[in-house]
């Protein structure tokens, strides 16, 4: 019948038209790439995380106790198996915690760089803990990088001032008394409370005549 295409046509032209081709195997690998996440997210990636944010309760109710040794013994093995998983972050931050209180402050912030929270506050708080290794290692500027940077993470009335101050502190340290007077004058003009509570007008004024 006229106007009727066959099978046999569509194959011709299939067959003919190089850029019909590439266009059906660029689909057809969307497809198949996202009904494959799609599956990983639900039958393997979702299991595998709820399994992981139940398993390491054990680990931070040792590190809750100061028991720092056994904290570790118990979380290392956990973060190794559950690396990605936010059980497993939540595992690493807080076995980099246990490293900084035994003073091992180079392997805490390897462990640290590593951490990929998702929750309002543990990015900025991974951030900041690797600015208290370095100034615990003496590298004070490194130290006020990081802490400008876990200010910004997610601008907060807790977390944002807290840091600038720790990086106004260690500005000090390295006699870059410049940009410390700019944090305490941020802090003060952004954080009104939270300056006040640290009385930022007395780290203002002895920046000021340095």
């Amino acid at each position: 019948m006229a106007g009727t295409t066959s099978f046999n046509d569509i194959k011709r032209q299939f067959k003919e038209n190089k850029r019909l081709r590439l266009i059906t195997a660029v689909v057809i690998g969307l497809i198949v790439g996202i009904l494959g996440y799609i599956l990983y997210k639900q039958f393997v990636y979702g299991p595998n995380n709820q399994k992981a944010n139940e398993g390491y309760y054990r680990g931070l109710n040792l590190a809750a106790k100061d028991s720092v040794d056994a904290a570790i013994a118990e979380l290392e093995p956990f973060v190794k198996k559950n690396d990605g998983y936010q059980g497993g972050e939540v595992a690493e931050f807080t076995l980099a915690r246990q490293y900084m209180a035994k003073g091992d402050f180079q392997k805490a912030l390897k462990l640290l760089e590593g951490v990929k929270l998702k929750d309002t506050y543990g990015p900025a708080m991974a951030l900041g803990l690797q600015g208290d290794c370095y100034s615990e290692m003496g590298k004070y500027k490194d130290a006020m990088d990081m802490y400008i940077d876990a200010a910004e993470a997610n601008e907060n009335e807790w977390t944002t001032p807290t840091y600038l101050f720790k990086a106004g502190q260690v500005a000090e340290e390295i006699k870059d008394f410049a940009k410390a007077k700019e944090l305490y004058e941020r802090i003060n003009q952004d954080y009104y409370m939270f300056g006040q509570q640290k009385s930022i007008d007395k780290y203002i004024a002895r920046v000021s005549v340095k």
